[in-house]
């Protein structure tokens, strides 16, 4: 406490400052507000307040219709799938930060990156502070990522790669990674707030004078969130998340911030044992190729930023062996299932779901988090439970409210298009889809009481007797379900929904 309270030179005020971030105070505090750490708050002596005056400036300011656009042009990286996130390219003096969680393959793609833009009149300087010179170099033989004019270095001081920028001149910078960079002139670990925020705003600065492009790599926190001070992502001009699950093929590479271009762009790749390459057309990834269809299976179209993806929405019934039933799911969002069995169980009359294990999945490692799946979900899992397949090449589009009303998505026309080129017949759809694309027979569902009629009926044993006839299999026939006490009839209704052809 004595520390806190020494005197301090007349005309000096007494200020105190977090070590760990920087943040200041005029008061003492045990925590940081800002990092939220314990015990970082220290005295120091505050400067004297100063009044900045008017200086020279730099460069005249010109109406922006003079500003000279040339300097700004777009150019590839050579990777399609990213060019189409970055809105086209890499911008000269564009600093753009890639986060993602251990092992999902950043440092495979932007080594690609680097190999790919670089050539004899633009080289590409790619630094590693976690890796080994040698280590990078095996990687790149692995992946075909050997270029004469991609030059390699392993730094971990912010000076030396400053000097490694005046030594090579490139106009392409990998850095790997901002957390494992740090500048002598400042106290602190590596990747602590202080470090980030000096290694960044000094590449920033660096970037914007040579007119260069910077790729920086970045961790993620167990939560999600990009390490290091929130700053950062202001600073930098385009941030992107790549995303994946490490036990599946499929990673995506998301904008969330994108000062050249807009952030509804999706990047889909495929991580394989030579590198990790671009998909144009993904969907092949999310489906499973059978002949017959099979019960508790249903397809819906899914957008990522504006690109519709057709995706596999698998579910599973079974008697419970246990009080309380499991629910589990994969790609789906457990929140959003259980309000389809709840809707399913109360809307669609279908008992016994809420006594059985109900387990529920995506195909190809996809995360369907959009409401526009919840009839998928609702029609797998009422597939499930009938045991009964629903009709071959259908697709459901839609969102389940808790009054079994289906409501409309956006994109209904874009997601129907691409179920159309990858050969789909059927869909299921909310009302006033738009323009129907050629070929294709489109159903209107107004609630899930529509919907579940087109499941078609199972087979009937010899002996029993249908509620009606079963129409011609080239029809989505409306049916009802009703499978009280367990039991897995559907009884047939002659009340039909709305076909447009």
């Amino acid at each position: 406490m004595a520390a806190r309270t020494s005197r301090l030179p007349l005309g000096r005020r007494p200020s105190y400052r977090c070590t760990e971030c920087g943040w200041t105070t005029v008061k003492w505090l045990g925590r940081c507000p800002e990092c939220q750490a314990w015990g970082t708050v220290e005295e120091y002596d505050a400067p004297a307040v100063r009044t900045t005056t008017p200086g020279r400036v730099t460069t005249a300011a010109l109406p922006i219709g003079q500003v000279d656009g040339r300097q700004a042009t777009v150019r590839s990286t050579g990777v399609p799938e990213l060019d189409r996130v970055l809105g086209g390219g890499l911008v000269p003096g564009a600093v753009v930060l890639l986060a993602g969680e251990p092992g999902v393959g950043k440092s495979t793609l932007l080594l690609d990156v680097a190999a790919k833009a670089a050539s004899e009149q633009e080289r590409a300087l790619y630094v590693t502070g976690e890796e080994s010179a040698s280590q990078v170099r095996l990687r790149a033989e692995r992946i075909g990522a050997l270029s004469d004019h991609l030059y390699l270095a392993a730094e971990t001081d912010l000076s030396a790669v400053l000097g490694h920028l005046d030594a090579v001149k490139p106009s392409l910078l990998v850095l790997d990674s901002v957390q494992t960079v740090a500048s002598p002139e400042i106290d602190g670990a590596p990747g602590g707030m202080a470090q980030v925020r000096e290694v960044a705003g000094a590449l920033i600065r660096a970037s914007k004078e040579r007119g260069l492009s910077t790729l920086l790599v970045g961790h993620v926190t167990k939560d999600g969130a990009i390490a290091g001070p929130h700053l950062l992502e202001h600073l930098v001009d385009v941030v992107l998340y790549f995303e994946g699950d490490r036990h599946a093929r499929l990673r995506l590479v998301r904008g969330v911030k994108n000062r050249f271009g807009t952030t509804d762009e999706v990047g889909c790749f495929e991580l394989h044992d030579e590198g990790i390459t671009g998909l144009a057309d993904p969907s092949g990834l999310f489906l499973t190729r059978r002949d017959e269809p099979v019960p508790g299976t249903c397809l819906t179209v899914t957008l990522e930023g504006r690109r519709p993806l057709v995706a596999e929405v698998q579910a599973l019934t079974v008697e419970s062996q246990v009080p309380s039933p499991r629910r589990t799911t994969s790609g789906l969002e457990t929140s959003r299932v259980s309000m389809m069995l709840a809707v399913l169980e109360q809307r669609g009359k279908i008992a016994q779901l809420g006594k059985r294990d109900v387990y529920s999945a995506t195909v190809g490692g996809v995360k369907l988090s959009e409401p526009a799946a919840d009839l998928a979900v609702a029609l797998a899992l009422a597939s499930a439970a009938s045991d009964t397949p629903l009709p071959k090449n259908l697709v459901a589009i839609g969102e389940v409210g808790l009054a079994g009303e289906v409501r409309r998505v956006t994109g209904v026309q874009r997601r129907l298009a691409e179920a159309a080129r990858l050969g789909f017949t059927h869909a299921l759809v909310p009302a006033d889809p738009g323009k129907i694309p050629a070929g294709m027979k489109v159903t209107e569902v107004a609630d899930m009481g529509d919907a579940l009629r087109a499941l078609p009926p199972p087979e009937i044993p010899a002996g029993e007797e249908s509620a009606a006839e079963v129409a011609s299999s080239d029809a989505l026939e409306p049916v009802t379900a009703d499978m009280e006490s367990g039991s897995s009839k559907i009884f047939v209704t002659a009340v039909p929904a709305p076909v447009r052809p």
